[in-house]
């Protein structure tokens, strides 16, 4: 038995007795035992990821566990990616949900929590490697139903119970375009391997009805707009470390999915399957940084920008898909690999901020921004967690993001190359509005480290917050090395990227040019970047400012009162609110918001030239979401009472319903072809 398949084993075997043990043992045993099977799973299937990445290892395996075929693995280059990716996220989150889900004991169910979580991981690791359509539909309806339990933890609560249904309404909508899509791809053979999958010849129209609802289907999962309504309702209201891992991961399945059917078993196509998922990605990052700006709930805002970043990394798998059908591979590949590094990069940067948002309502029991402040000198460790976290997910060098980011640019710019005038100046566009999300992202993250670490308290729970325990920092640091070293080592990530993708929809076997050491350069690229020199920089520059200030300035210490405008007494009345700090942008972006503005003024009732109180509510609705969907429910409820007639309570009449489905069944099996 080979080390893969010894790795491969140990992550389906650690995440079994992980969910055995929260399963059949109670309270706080069984809780420890379950996360230890979670961290125990994570580790293996990180280690499955890099061994097969690292040796170029390619592992098959058939188990007779699903009818007709068995279970079907494969462990290819992108597998091994996209199990790396896994394994870091969930590690993470595994080990702080160790501590985090003990202030769920005796008020929610641990047991389910605990087996639902382990359950959870182990479909994600299974889902990258499935290797026939079975499998893979098998695995991502049980990916699927895990989550939606995990969302439900908290099951009393109204807002809980609505996500969870829109998650379960848009997901399963999703899988139907999945299985129409793997029927189309397969002729209709669930069975058939991926292997016999790209041998197969296609008409041109099935091809693009093949890649429509494969859009569709992942895009769904991933939560890219219009499809992401059940983004930020789900993740908001999902334990902390869960809502890390859906951000981090499950959502990327959705990349994973479109990546392995549309340049994988499909082999790339026509110029407008890449603008059409540039055009989605590049939506779906404005309107997700938009929203963000807007928002006070601290974990809604990040949930967000997960649907910006899944544009950013969108457009980077559009970008390749263009570049590849007018014969450009270079640019191809290095758009792909934007994608692909961004994949890895958020999957860091959106766990560590969930979870630094989790140690903040851990500790105040408010996501509510305008309820926090303070928190940096009660809780500086999450406080310089999430400091990271923001400055990476804001593209700030030289953390991981930046470098995403500027491969991402690189790739746009090269698209001056296309031949077609009309294509090639999408791609400014595309630039412009990348550049605008991340200027918007900037000043989003100001305010979301500043309102609620800085400054003074604004409520009691504020005031009385205490650091986070310790397996909650052990998950936060473990990201936030990830962070710093993925952002000073692109040298290192992106020819093991380009390596992945060799090979894969006719892209090139050669491996992507760089120069190692202090300058990166990629092929295809129209510029250099320096992420080694960017942070020796930054070091150097703070390393003279300290020198400085010990050098001349006054060593005596001075305690004061900061400068308050001639006012003595300061109060966390007088801060500056997230409101307050977002309303320049809304007055901007107005026309998108169309905020609802109510004021109402009491009046003495001796006289109304002597107000009593004052009331102004703002409100911003996503008309975009209601405009949308709000139709469609219409008709599903005038549906749904039509259909209701049928349920009559009588047994014999379910009976008869049954007979007739097994006889239209049985006919439409038999039917001659």
């Amino acid at each position: 038995m080979t080390i893969a398949s010894w790795l491969l084993y140990a992550t389906v075997g650690a995440y079994t007795l992980g969910a055995l043990a929260a399963l059949g043992l109670r309270g706080a045993t069984g809780r420890v035992l379950g996360a230890v099977g979670a961290v125990t799973g994570s580790v293996a299937t990180l280690a499955l990821g890099a061994w097969c990445l690292g040796t170029d290892t390619r592992l098959a395996v058939t188990a007779p566990i699903l009818p007709l075929t068995g279970l079907a693995l494969r462990v290819d280059a992108v597998s091994a990616f996209f199990l790396v990716v896994v394994g870091v996220a969930a590690a993470a989150a595994s080990v702080y949900g160790v501590a985090y889900s003990a202030h769920y004991e005796g008020r929610y169910s641990l047991r389910l929590l605990g087996v639902m979580f382990n359950v959870l991981l182990l479909s994600l690791a299974i889902q990258v490697v499935a290797d026939n359509a079975l499998t893979f539909l098998m695995t991502w309806e049980v990916m699927s139903l895990s989550a939606y339990f995990l969302v439900l933890t908290e099951h009393d609560q109204r807002e809980t119970v609505r996500a969870a249904n829109w998650y379960l309404v848009i997901t399963h909508a999703g899988f139907a375009a999945l299985v129409a899509a793997f029927l189309l791809l397969a002729a209709g053979d669930p069975t058939m391997s991926f292997t016999t999958m790209r041998s197969a010849v296609l008409a041109p129209g099935t091809r693009d009805a093949v890649f429509v609802l494969a859009l569709i289907g992942f895009g769904a999962k991933a939560g890219i707009v219009p499809l992401h309504v059940w983004l930020p309702m789900a993740h908001p209201v999902a334990p902390s470390h869960v809502s890390a891992l859906m951000s981090g991961v499950v959502i990327k399945m959705g990349v994973y999915g479109l990546l392995r059917v549309s340049l994988d078993l499909l082999g790339g196509g026509p110029a407008w399957w890449g603008g059409l998922v540039l055009g989605v990605g590049a939506g779906s990052a404005l309107l997700g940084v938009l929203y963000a700006l807007m928002e006070h709930d601290l974990k809604r805002l990040l949930a967000y920008h997960s649907i910006e970043n899944i544009g950013i990394i969108f457009m980077g798998l559009g970008a390749g898909l263009m570049f590849q059908s007018y014969g450009l591979p270079a640019l191809a590949t290095l758009g792909f690999v934007a994608g692909l590094y961004h994949t890895l990069n958020h999957a860091c940067f959106k766990g560590l901020l969930f979870l630094g948002a989790g140690s903040v309502l851990y500790a105040t029991h408010t996501r509510n921004m305008e309820e926090l402040g303070g928190l940096i000198k009660r809780m500086p460790r999450t406080a310089v967690c999430f400091l990271v976290g923001a400055a990476a997910i804001s593209a700030l060098p030289p953390l991981n993001g930046f470098a995403s980011e500027w491969l991402l640019f690189q790739a746009l710019v090269g698209g001056s190359t296309i031949p077609r005038a009309e294509v090639a100046v999408v791609m400014p566009v595309a630039v412009a509005m990348l550049a605008l999300t991340s200027g918007l992202a900037v000043a989003c993250f100001v305010k979301a480290f500043g309102i609620t670490f800085l400054a003074l308290p604004r409520s009691a729970e504020a005031a009385r917050a205490r650091e986070a325990p310790l397996a909650m920092q052990i998950g936060m640091g473990g990201l936030v090395l990830a962070c710093v070293a993925l952002g000073l080592a692109p040298f290192f990530v992106v020819p093991v990227l380009g390596s992945t993708l060799g090979g894969v929809g006719g892209l090139p076997f050669a491996p992507v040019a760089f120069s190692l050491g202090t300058s990166f350069r990629v092929a295809g690229a129209v510029g250099q970047m320096s992420p080694l020199l960017v942070a020796l920089g930054l070091v150097l520059l703070v390393g003279l400012t300290l020198a400085s200030l010990r050098g001349f300035a006054d060593r005596r210490l001075r305690v004061g009162e900061t400068w308050g405008c001639g006012r003595i007494g300061q109060t966390a009345r007088m801060e500056y609110t997230a409101t307050a700090f977002a309303e320049p942008l809304r007055r901007v972006f107005a026309e998108l918001y169309r905020p609802t503005q109510h004021l109402s003024i009491d009046f003495h009732p001796a006289s109304r030239y002597f107000v009593e109180s004052i009331e102004y509510r703002s409100e911003i609705h996503p008309w975009f979401e209601q405009a949308l969907y709000a139709p469609i429910l219409v008709l599903l409820r005038a549906a749904a009472r039509r259909v209701r007639r049928v349920q009559a309570g009588s047994l014999h009449l379910y009976l008869t319903y049954m007979t007739i489905a097994l006889v239209v069944l049985l006919v439409v099996a038999r039917w001659p072809r």
